[in-house]
């Protein structure tokens, strides 16, 4: 397996140069709506963790941690995406798993996530992993 170093991004510098990696699976962002997101968001919790090869990200995973009735004390992953070009190698596992550890050290329960319907690459990843198909999100727009 790759061998991928894992931060937490707490500066405005390190949250740039992870921004085109997220941008890869929210195409909608702009770097301006990005730091306007990622302000509010981050006082809900949210936490950006950046996979580093050689000091360029690779990966980021964004998380939060939550409570709820069904399934207790939890992480939620947000965002998990590898850029294009060194998907397949390892990196977005080590990422997860990264989170994993982190959530058990946070005392959680479980790691929860969501995937588009049409992604099924990423639902065989998410099953290889160990994650189970267990329930629909509906959304309703309001605008």
């Amino acid at each position: 397996m790759t061998t991928v170093e894992i931060k937490h991004a707490t500066t405005p510098e390190e949250r740039q140069k992870a921004f085109p990696i997220l941008q890869e699976l929210r195409s909608h962002l702009t770097a301006d709506s990005f730091d306007d997101l990622y302000a509010e968001m981050a006082e809900e919790g949210y936490r950006l963790f950046v996979g580093y090869e050689k000091d360029k990200p690779v990966a980021v995973a964004g998380v939060t941690i939550s409570t709820n009735f069904y399934l207790g004390r939890h992480a939620y992953v947000y965002d998990l995406v590898t850029t294009e070009s060194r998907r397949s190698k390892g990196y977005g596992e080590e990422l997860l798993l990264f989170v994993h550890e982190w959530a058990e050290q946070q005392e959680c329960d479980a790691v929860e996530l969501e995937s588009g319907l049409w992604r099924d690459d990423a639902h065989r990843f998410y099953e290889r992993l160990g994650y189970e198909k267990y329930c629909y999100s509906f959304k309703y727009d309001l605008n």
